[in-house]
């Protein structure tokens, strides 16, 4: 992206997760393929904030199960046809193996694998950002931070309560929000200056000069006591020999009315009070901003559609329908139903999260349950009442009660047709 304040600006995208946390959701996709609110997926987040902060130029870095997420990519984030060119791409990137065959072994390591599209592209500075959290930020305002502190590096950083900060990476900062230290998951967490009460989280989005870059991940690649990892690694040992500094994100403004908001969604806890916080009334997280949209794709799906039938009330509130969707005399509330899913009279879905081509067939009762994509449930099943039957039967998530119905195994047609094997042991 040619910008004249900001110089070449590349976008890296680090989408290489495997979102273990995010079991079974990530069975057949790494976590930033996930769904979210009913049409999108993870990603959107961090790429529609580079689209939106006029970066055009970005590189998606890859690896694991990533099938899903690269058909998502192609289908959604292509520039057409004579908008194509040197700074105009949303290109993936899988691991180059250039120094052994190996896949991305940690977040630094997978910037060093590609640390030649740098080079091609000719950036004078560098937004690395993670594809794996619900936020919306314009990138433009944290660049013109970066460049009037004069940083090596900025790292965006979210402020929260002393209390909750010990479940992130904490950093710790001089009057002036330069970074004087790096403390995963700290027991005591180091405050703001001036603000008690209140520590900096990493966000894990990074603008970096492109000589301090090349030179942090080549030294970091030459280290073999080392996880390769942004935060773990690299930023702990160069606090005090370059000029790092935190972005204050709740001083990001957006147009239009929305607040900031961040969330990393990288439990399933964490997954299901994200959609419950969109759900609100005026929540902070909007996806109505005109003004600052979140991109996807679009499918050619008919409306959504509700009607009552056989002497049953159609109920649906405080809930997200996708396109296709249809509910036929049943009730659903506070819950988010994907494209071209069918929930079928007299059942009840309350505080659920939908997947696409979902079928909830006649007298099902589900609460605070995560129904992944294309399964179909019988009729009458009672899911989120009772934790051991749950445990039993299904995915139960122990912290939070949540319950998960997987996406059903993908089976090879010899399994369904057994005539297309031949004899045992031939």
């Amino acid at each position: 992206m040619k910008a004249k304040r900001h110089g070449r600006v590349l976008g890296i995208v680090l989408a290489g997760g495997k979102g273990t946390r995010l079991m079974p959701l990530t069975k057949y996709r790494a976590k930033p393929a996930v769904h979210f609110a009913g049409k999108y997926r993870i990603i959107d987040f961090a790429l529609s904030n580079l689209i939106n902060s006029g970066i055009y130029s970005v590189y998606v870095l890859i690896q694991f199960k990533s099938q899903s997420l690269t058909e998502h990519i192609e289908r959604s984030w292509q520039f057409g046809g004579a908008m194509r060119g040197r700074d105009l791409f949303v290109t993936l990137a899988p691991a180059q193996m250039w120094s052994g065959e190996h896949w991305f072994q940690g977040t630094a390591d997978a910037v060093f694998q590609n640390i030649h599209l740098i080079t091609k592209y000719d950036a004078d500075r560098l937004c690395v950002f993670a594809a794996d959290h619900i936020y919306k930020m314009d990138v433009r305002q944290v660049l013109d931070y970066h460049m009037e502190k004069e940083a090596d590096i900025t790292v965006t950083a979210n402020v929260v309560p002393k209390a909750e900060a010990s479940q992130f990476g904490c950093i710790a900062v001089d009057e002036s929000d330069r970074i004087t230290g790096f403390v995963e998951k700290p027991a005591d967490p180091p405050e703001i200056p001036g603000r008690p009460g209140f520590c900096y989280v990493s966000m894990g989005n990074y603008i970096f000069e492109r000589e301090i870059l090349e030179r942090t991940v080549i030294g970091d690649a030459h280290d073999p006591s080392s996880s390769h990892d942004f935060g773990k690694d690299i930023f702990p040992k160069w606090h005090d020999k370059c000029r790092i500094f935190a972005y204050d994100f709740s001083a990001n403004q957006l147009p239009g009315r929305d607040e900031p908001y961040w969330r990393d969604v990288g439990t399933l806890k964490a997954y299901w009070q994200t959609h419950m916080d969109l759900l609100q009334h005026n929540s902070k997280m909007t996806l109505y901003n005109p003004d600052w949209p979140i991109r996807t794709v679009s499918y050619a799906d008919p409306p959504s559609y509700f009607y009552p039938v056989k002497g049953q009330i159609c109920s649906i509130m405080g809930s997200l329908a996708s396109e296709g969707s249809r509910v036929f005399g049943a009730v659903v509330h506070r819950s988010v139903l994907s494209r071209n899913c069918v929930i079928h009279p007299k059942s009840v879905v309350e505080e659920c999260i939908i997947g696409h081509d979902v079928i909830i067939n006649e007298g099902c009762q589900l609460r605070r349950v995560i129904v992944d994509s294309n399964n179909e449930i019988p009729a009458n099943t009672v899911i989120g009442y009772d934790r051991q039957y749950d445990r039993e039967r299904y995915h139960l998530d122990e912290d939070s009660g949540i319950v998960v119905i997987s996406k059903p195994a993908i089976k090879l047609r010899c399994d369904l047709d057994p005539s297309l094997v031949g004899e045992k042991g031939s």
